[in-house]
Parts: structure tokens; sequence; C-alpha cells
């Protein structure tokens, strides 16, 4: 009894304490020992709704937005992945949630915005979420820091050069370095993206390959023998006032 005692209190200071740590700082905790490695490992635990309350907008938690990422650790996650607010058209701009990127109605222009952390290695899994109309162009995919974000006219910005890959939803057709790549997803008469549908995109830094699913139904690869260089979830639109969400989900599961 005694000893539950102790380590009910030894939990409970832990908590308290790493509660006001930063970041960084609880990695370096959970490589103290076993034990803290374990704390820190539950990503429901207090601790990591202390730090997900304390960085995330009120609104966005409890929204069906997070809903692929339900722990607190895997929202705190998704935040930090997600658009960056310096790395975007200046016809953009981020609303509060921090989730979703807002393009304002300028004619003439097609804008894109860049996520915060780029990939080299590993796999990764997104889901983005366009809310609102696509226009007559409406682009998801990759790119690196090289890239443009802003163009004249309404074309198919993400894709258009040799550091951006994507798919463009309105005509189910796949652009890199300025040439449509083929039709995607190879189906005949392959549906059409309509608004609200879940477009996971999965990126294999180790395969070097970027394959789409769309409402969790895998579509195949679209590209392979992607570049060893640090590539970023992008889009890019021309709608005026559309809005597209982006939720970082962390390494995809197979099957």
């Amino acid at each position: 009894m005694v000893d539950r005692v102790a380590a009910l209190c030894n939990y409970n200071v832990l908590e308290v304490v790493f509660s006001y740590l930063d970041l960084k700082d609880l990695g370096r905790c959970s490589q103290v020992c076993k034990s803290w490695f374990h704390f820190l490992n539950d990503e429901n635990s207090d601790v990591w709704r202390f730090h997900c309350l304390n960085k995330l907008p009120k609104e966005v938690t409890k929204s069906e937005l997070l809903s692929p990422v339900p722990t607190y650790k895997t929202k705190l996650r998704a935040f930090f992945h997600s658009w960056n607010p310096s790395d975007c058209s200046r016809n953009v701009y981020i609303k509060p949630n921090g989730f979703t990127l807002h393009r304002n109605p300028v004619a003439q222009s097609t804008d894109a915005a860049r996520a915060k952390i780029g990939f080299r290695h590993g796999r990764h899994a997104w889901e983005v979420i366009w809310e609102g109309p696509l226009g007559t162009v409406a682009v998801i995919g990759i790119s690196t820091k090289e890239a443009a974000l802003q163009c004249h006219g309404y074309v198919a910005l993400l894709g258009s050069d040799d550091q951006s890959w994507g798919w463009n939803l309105v005509e189910n057709h796949l652009l890199h370095n300025g040439d449509m790549q083929g039709g995607y997803p190879l189906l005949n008469n392959a549906p059409k993206y309509q608004v609200g549908d879940r477009i996971r995109v999965i990126l294999d830094c180790d395969d070097n390959t970027l394959s789409f699913e769309k409402n969790y139904e895998f579509l195949g690869v679209a590209f392979r023998g992607l570049p060893d260089k640090k590539l970023f979830p992008t889009v890019s639109a021309v709608y005026g006032n559309t809005e597209v969400s982006m939720v970082y989900c962390g390494t995809p599961l197979d099957g």
C-alpha cells in the first residue's frame, strides 16, 4: 500500500513538472529512463492535454477537422506540421485555427502555400480537405523550398517546374516539370473530387514515391523517383475565398 501511494505521488509530481517544460525538453526527458519514456508515451496524458490546450485554439481541438489525430499528442504534432504563414503567397492567409488557409479573391493569380515542416527521410501521411469551390485548377502535392508560390493567371502552379509534384483535382491529371504526367487515378471514368472529400497524401522518402488515398481508398502510386531533397506538403489554388485545410497524421498504416 505504501509503495502504491509513493508511486502515485511520484506520478503526480512528474505530471506537474513535465507540464511546465517545453517540447524539446520533454523529448530529452523521454530519453532519461524507461519510466519517463513510458510516462511520456501516454499520448492522452494530462501532460499532453495541458500542452495541447495551451498551444491550439479551443475551437479546433474539438472539431471534426482533427478526427484523423485522436490523441492530445498527435493533435499537437499536427499543429506544428500545419501551414506556414511565412511560406505562402501574399494572396493567402492562414486562419486562426492554424490548419486552414484562405485564398483571397485576387483576379488572374494562382497562389500556393507550404507546410512548416518538410521531409527527407521516413514515411509520412497528411490529409487535405478542400473546403470551398475548386475553381478551374486545384492542385495538391509536394514541393521543395525552391518552388514558386505565386504566379500570374489561373494555372497549375504546383507541378509547373522541376521542384514540385501535384495532382490537379479538377482534371484528374498528374503534373511535374510543367508536363502532364497522365491521368490519375488509373481508373476508367475516375470520379472527380467532391468538396469535403478527405484526400490522404502519402510520401515515402525511403521508396521515393508519392501516393494518394481518397476517403481511405488507396488510389495507387502517383510519382516515383522523387529526389533526395526536403519535400513539403503544398497546395495551389485559384478560386477566390476558397479554403484548404491540412492535418499531418504521422506514419501511414499499411493494409
